[in-house]
């Protein structure tokens, strides 16, 4: 009698939840990626099933990926001792029987018996294994298939001298297969003193969080997942915080405040900016731009003096609430409470281009935010000040006054920023920053928005997003003032129209503002992603 599937791995509807929970989005850890293949082993899925069906789906891709160097150079084909080393003779094989000139090298003696198996049938198939270690100058396709996932200690010695001669020698001729090897699949740092560089890393079955971490991005290269057609009710049996990965396809289907068509200006989002000084002029009109992109109804500014007689030059339709003065160095002083009328204002952004001058007089300004129940989003200077006198004067640290706060947070900090902030989560090494943000936030109670290469999302609740793709060109001055503005427009669009400000809506922001750098930056040209640039393709997505 066929066996009955558990009601657990039965497929259940996906939850109306952004981006789905499915195999092109999770991201684990190389232990929730084991225990995934334990379960369908213990179903009575064979290993060799297992191992068949992922090598064969990465060998089609390899051949359609690198079909033309394979064809002309051939492939060698580097095996380790376990499973990771027998996914990489059945590539052998197939390209073998493909007529791709295919050689192989294990420096290990023994292996894992299925591994030792496909070995055999190579050797029967006629194909080479190599006696010697392979000439790192050779022309042909290396596919490193030597460690895997599990992988926490450095490669040995005679094998870290190889990769880098490899590399050196030959680089972007090596693909590797599921983690490159000296690659930790969860911090995505290096398991020793060798940097491993691939140009494609094929991953299998679900994305291991740490190859999308910065500090992995160039020894990964292209990353690119191999499904294995995991049943629904595995994935679906995840745990909630799981954290998913963002890209370009799901720009399209990222969810938007659900405005009414009839809305007023007024409904649509009323946001107030507190941006720019004598020293950073420009961070102002960034921010700005930034929330106009979004779609904001009603934008008005709290400026310095010296940009806001100019306003409405730029930015006719921006109302100007005050001039602000600004101290000796020219830095945005705060010693006042500004106005902040939750039933004409949605949201505010405190922070970009303010300076970092923070005074102990700046304590009434920060009590008053404290109290105030619209969103409030805190960007550069706004959480450089959060981490200085006033707030101590208060007798409160960073994290102690963002979970006093009354109403919703976003914060929005780099790697130096968030250092400052959070102190404790800022190690050496650094925590992998899908789990410091995560942190942050459930300490906080705010939801943090850490901007990296690939950026990641968090919410007080556990829920995490991660960037899958970012244009390197978008790393220059002036984009974080567009971002800060574009999220805080969306934040107060969502305020205006729910009532909350969900992390969901922060992340939506951070997606559509990477996708519009990358649009204008395609593959090898980087000029075009200026921040004005930006900002008028946000408004475009938006």
């Amino acid at each position: 009698m066929k066996p009955s599937c558990p009601e657990e791995l039965v497929p259940t509807p996906a939850k109306a939840a952004w981006p789905r929970r499915d195999g092109d989005h999770l991201l684990v850890t190389s232990a929730e990626m084991a225990a995934l293949e334990e379960q369908l082993f213990h179903s009575g899925m064979p290993v060799a099933a297992l191992m068949e069906k992922a090598a064969l789906a990465l060998s089609r891709r390899l051949l359609q990926r690198h079909g033309d160097h394979l064809a002309r150079h051939g492939a060698l084909v580097l095996v380790g001792p376990g499973h990771n080393g027998g996914d990489g003779l059945v590539i052998a094989r197939e390209l073998h029987l493909a007529s791709v000139a295919t050689a192989i090298w294990s420096p290990f003696e023994r292996h894992k018996p299925l591994t030792e198996a496909h070995l055999r049938h190579c050797l029967w198939l006629g194909i080479q294994r190599l006696s010697q270690a392979p000439d790192p100058c050779g022309s042909e396709l290396w596919i490193d298939a030597l460690l895997g996932i599990g992988q926490q200690r450095p490669p040995g010695e005679g094998i870290r001298v190889l990769l880098e001669a490899r590399q050196r020698q030959r680089p972007g001729a090596l693909v590797a297969v599921d983690v490159p090897t000296g690659l930790c699949a969860d911090s995505g740092r290096a398991t020793g003193p060798m940097r491993p560089q691939a140009v494609t890393t094929f991953t299998i079955g679900l994305i291991k969080s740490g190859l999308v971490q910065d500090q992995a991005l160039a020894a990964v290269g292209e990353l690119e997942r191999i499904d294995l057609g995991l049943p629904g009710g595995l994935l679906h049996a995840l745990p909630n915080h799981t954290p998913l990965g963002l890209g370009e396809r799901d720009l399209a289907e990222r969810p938007r405040p659900p405005l009414d068509p009839a809305a007023s200006k007024y409904q649509r989002g009323r946001l107030l900016l507190l941006a720019g000084s004598e020293a950073f002029r420009g961070a102002a009109s960034l921010a700005l731009a930034g929330a106009s992109s979004s779609g904001c109804g009603s934008l008005h500014a709290a400026l310095p003096a010296c940009l806001a007689a100019d306003l409405w030059q730029q930015y006719p339709h921006v109302v100007l609430d005050q001039s602000l003065p600004c101290d000796g160095q020219g830095n945005l002083r705060l010693d006042r409470p500004i106005e902040l009328n939750r039933q004409r204002l949605d949201a505010l952004l405190v922070g970009p281009g303010i300076g970092p001058g923070a005074e102990s007089q700046e304590g009434a300004f920060w009590r008053n935010l404290l109290a105030w129940p619209g969103l409030l989003v805190l960007d550069a200077d706004g959480l450089n000040r959060l981490s200085g006198p006033a707030i101590l004067g208060l007798g409160l640290n960073a994290c102690a006054w963002l979970q006093q706060r009354q109403g919703p947070t976003w914060i929005t900090p780099h790697p130096g920023e968030f250092s400052r902030l959070f102190p404790e989560l800022s190690g050496n090494p650094a925590p992998v920053c899908l789990d410091a943000a995560g942190e942050a936030a459930r300490t906080s109670g705010a939801c943090v928005l850490l901007k990296e290469a690939r950026s990641v999302v968090a919410a007080p609740d556990g829920r995490r997003w991660q960037l899958l793709e970012a244009s390197p060109s978008s790393a220059r001055a002036g984009l974080g003032d567009v971002l800060a503005g574009h999220v805080a427009g969306v934040g107060a669009m969502a305020m205006a129209a729910t009532g909350a400000a969900d992390a969901v809506w922060l992340a939506a922001a951070t997606l559509a503002h990477a996708q519009a750098g990358r649009q204008l930056s395609p593959a090898g040209q980087n000029g075009a992603a200026n921040p004005l640039a930006v900002a008028q393709q946000l408004a475009r997505l938006c």
